[in-house]
């Protein structure tokens, strides 16, 4: 698709969008009606000091509808308006303050509920039933998030499409998650490190439906108790747990047009002092087939004389199935006393099959070299953690926590591949003969943390200690077919093992300090990493220390607030990237890891303004600078054919040179009328790049962004519906670039059984059915573009059924594992456990 087709297509979506929003607007102009006005001022029962910014709602006393609401003013003061002769109830509520209900006793044409004390509570405000009136996001001092279960489009899309809405967040259009424009982060779940997330977060998000989430922490500045990994940042994914007495969940069943159909199970129950809350699904990925083009132009050395050509062509079909589970228990054995455990789970099969045809031509072009190849194979992914938390409380202060952790990770992958030649044109048997290459690497971790939390009114204090005595493995093999007897006999020279152990020591101290209208959090972690490690009889030896500062300041005002922050922290190399390995299964562009990999070090620094007086707005700068960055480099190099040499595309990581970025990133979301809604999530980065490999100097640099907008409308009897339109820039490399792309997608949903269950229609990119991927690389030798055509188009139906019923809140241990100290690989960039 040319780019005038692609911008005609975005404009008219957009278009669209805005239309369709205007016209929504108008349908929704309110009718004149008499009023009722409803004031008041809340007031810290302990301090009895006015208490700003909570929320004040009122609700239909029968039916308990979210009618009006509003965020008290600095000085406790509030004033609702609303339609006059109905029965009204006044509900206030503050994070960290106990939910209260006022009858609304009208007099005429106004109600003074007067000073409203409010007493301290362990619970939170995403606990109260006004949810309607929840804000989507909230900033505090280190981080942003994003509320999903205020967001009515969670019912309808995969956790993945929610991705897109959350700010500093984007989704490229090879379903990569971005942060920042980054793809060196980590994922979390529930502040621990994932199984689920460990190889390609962005499949098993795809998979899971939004509703299993409460809400998405993006971690900008990380404190000092958590692992130094991740140079963009943390995202931390927190799933549903509102097990109380009894029990509740929800069912989804989905089926989708490209990737098949898929079942999720959600279910939380407390009975007595035991509770558990947990999700599993299963799901099959159709077999879809993509297509693929590459040409490489290589030139002559020290000049930019053509040498020769080489265009491959081919296609790759890819599917199997998945199935994966969450569950988390806990028993209160006193009030002071809590255990609580933890288990997740994923397996994926998942096979492929692949055919080219290779042609390597002459400066004059006539064939010089060329062969078919078909490859068939099988990707086999797991990963599995288990943990327990003890966590003792103190007599004398509810909320001093002294917390001991054990944790137990497991992520194996098996990768087969069986390569067949034909058709060889200069392409020998004797020397490139068919192959099998197998590869089984993984890791495998145990983590030992104690946490110890001494929180005050307006000081707290944190400190503790954590072991991760980590084993990264990679056992491979290739096996070369005889010609004549048509046996496979193991290729020695290919074929080896690799086992590195790194062990990392940290201890951690952060205080945090709360005043009038300042909040200030300022840590330091020291980190000792000792890495043993053995390839093909090779032994490696070394050890480093790190001093991880991070600092964070936040100036609260009437509806608003800004904060700065300034943070180190570490890029670890993980398995994908240190794996020696060499995947020649395109034999004339081959990968391989580097298991000499230095960690990265990378500096960030923030600056974010939020507003919440109506609606909610973010704006955030950023710089970050990284001096020894891990990039991923391709060269040519010789092969020996026997009687001629062999040019090969050779792709491998280096720690060399430096990364700079300047972003501007913003975020809004805004209630126009009672109905409709508007959310805009955007951002944009300059990069620069730079560094020296195999003696040459490259450098590079440009803009990167996205944008996103949303815009939904509730229609009366539980019908809404939701219109999405994206932009993602591509991405810059050291030798190259990937290419834009646009996304819009449409929502329509239907509440039934009295809100319990709803059914989604969704309908992504239906203008396009296959969507052109382009990704260039320069280098003094070549010139090369590659051209990836996949499915874009697709539909699909969701259904949504919530059950049970729920009376009391189940305890969770307030500290827990989360490793979040490596590098991860696989499909996406950013998470996994490395």
């Amino acid at each position: 698709m040319t780019k005038i087709a692609i911008m005609k297509q975005f404009l008219l979506t957009v278009i669209c969008c805005f239309v369709t929003g205007m016209a929504m607007a108008q349908a929704a102009a309110p009718v004149t009606v008499q009023n009722i006005t409803v004031k008041g001022t809340v007031i810290d029962s302990a301090t009895n000091k006015p208490l700003g910014y909570g929320t004040v709602a009122l609700q239909d006393a029968a039916t308990k509808t979210p009618v009006k609401s509003t965020l008290a003013k600095d000085d406790g003061s509030f004033e609702l308006k609303a339609p006059e002769g109905k029965i009204y109830q006044l509900v206030v509520a503050s994070v960290g303050y106990a939910t209260k209900v006022l009858p609304v006793k009208i007099s005429g044409k106004t109600f003074d509920a007067g000073r409203i004390l409010v007493a301290a509570s362990s619970k939170q405000l995403n606990e109260v039933t006004i949810t309607a009136v929840k804000p989507v996001m909230k900033q505090e001092v280190d981080r942003l998030s994003y509320d999903v279960t205020a967001d009515p489009e969670s019912k309808a899309i995969s956790a993945l499409d929610m991705m897109r809405k959350v700010p500093l967040l984007a989704v490229d259009g090879d379903d990569n998650i971005k942060l920042k424009g980054s793809g060196k982060y980590k994922i979390l779940v529930n502040g621990k490190e994932s199984a689920l997330m460990a190889k390609n977060p962005s499949d098993v998000l795809k998979a899971m439906p939004a509703t299993n989430i409460e809400k998405i922490e993006v971690i900008t500045t990380p404190p000092a108790k958590y692992d130094a990994e991740g140079l963009a940042g943390i995202i931390n994914i927190i799933t549903k747990k509102n097990a109380d007495q009894g029990y509740n969940g929800s069912v989804n069943l989905r089926y989708n047009s490209v990737w098949g159909p898929g079942y999720n199970l959600n279910m939380t129950a407390k009975q007595g002092k035991f509770g558990i809350s947990g999700y599993a699904g299963f799901g099959n990925q159709r077999h879809n087939t993509n297509t693929f083009t590459t040409t490489q132009t290589q030139f002559e050395p020290d000049s930019r004389t053509v040498r020769s050509t080489i265009l491959q062509d081919g296609t790759n079909t890819f599917g199997g199935k998945y199935r994966y589970a969450n569950a988390e228990m806990s028993y209160e054995i006193d009030t002071l006393n809590l255990l609580t455990g933890s288990f997740e789970f994923f397996h994926g099969e998942f096979d492929q099959n692949g055919s080219q045809r290779s042609a390597q031509t002459n400066a004059a072009g006539d064939l010089t070299q060329g062969y078919n190849l078909q490859s068939n194979g099988y990707n086999h992914d797991q990963g599995l953690d288990a943990s327990i938390n003890y966590q003792l409380g103190f007599k004398g202060h509810k909320d001093e926590l002294l917390t001991l952790s054990y944790k137990y990770s497991y992520g194996p992958s098996k990768n087969f591949t069986d390569n067949q030649f034909s058709d060889r044109v200069n392409y020998y048997n004797a020397i490139q003969p068919d192959f099998r290459q197998y590869n089984n690497a993984g890791n495998r971790e145990h983590t030992f943390q104690l946490d110890y939390a001494y929180p005050l009114k307006k000081i707290s204090i944190e400190a503790g200690g954590k072991v991760i005595l980590r084993n990264n493995f990679s056992d491979y093999r290739r096996e070369d077919k005889d010609s004549t007897s048509s046996v496979y006999n193991v290729n020695a020279g290919q074929t080896g093992e690799f086992d590195y152990h790194q062990d990392v020591y940290s201890a951690y101290n952060s205080y945090q300090l709360k005043f009038e209208k300042w909040t200030g959090k300022a840590g330091l972690r020291l980190e000792h990493t000792q890495v043993n490690a053995e390839f093909t009889g090779v032994p490696l030896d070394k050890s480093y220390n790190n001093f991880i500062p991070s600092v964070s300041i936040q100036r609260s005002m009437k509806s608003s607030s800004i904060s700065l922050g300034f943070t180190q922290r570490i890029q670890r190399p993980g398995i994908y990237q240190l794996n020696p390995f060499i995947d020649k299964s395109n034999p004339k562009f081959i990968n391989t890891g580097n298991p000499d990999l230095k960690p990265e070090l990378n500096n960030t620094f923030e600056l974010n303004y939020s507003n919440f007086s109506k609606g909610s707005i973010n704006v955030g700068l950023s710089y970050a600078f990284s001096n020894n960055a891990i990039q991923n480099v391709t060269s040519l190099i010789q092969n020996n054919m026997g009687d001629h040499i062999d040019t090969v595309t050779f792709t491998t990581y280096q720690n060399l040179g430096s990364n700079r970025s300047l972003g501007l990133n913003i975020n809004t979301n805004y209630s126009i009328t009672k109905k409709f809604t508007v959310n805009l999530n955007g951002q944009i980065s300059h990069i620069w790049l730079k560094g020296t490999y195999n003696g040459q100097f490259y450098k590079n640099d440009g803009y990167t962004g996205n944008a996103f907008a949303n815009i939904g409308y509730k229609f009366d009897g539980g019908y809404r519906i939701g219109l999405d339109a994206g932009f993602f820039s591509g991405d810059v490399t050291l030798q190259g670039k990937s290419s834009n792309f646009i996304y819009n997608s449409y929502v329509v949903s239907k509440e039934l059984l009295n809100k319990k269950m709803t059914i989604s229609l969704v309908a992504n990119n239906p203008y396009s059915k296959y969507r052109t991927f382009r990704s260039t690389t320069h280098t003094v030798d070549f010139d090369q573009e590659s051209l990836y055509h996949n499915r874009y188009r697709h539909f699909a139906i969701r259904l949504n059924y919530k059950f049970g019923k729920l009376s009391s809140d189940i305890k969770k241990n307030q500290r827990g594992i989360n490793n979040d100290d490596t590098k991860g690989g696989g499909k996406s960039n950013g998470g996994g456990n490395g």
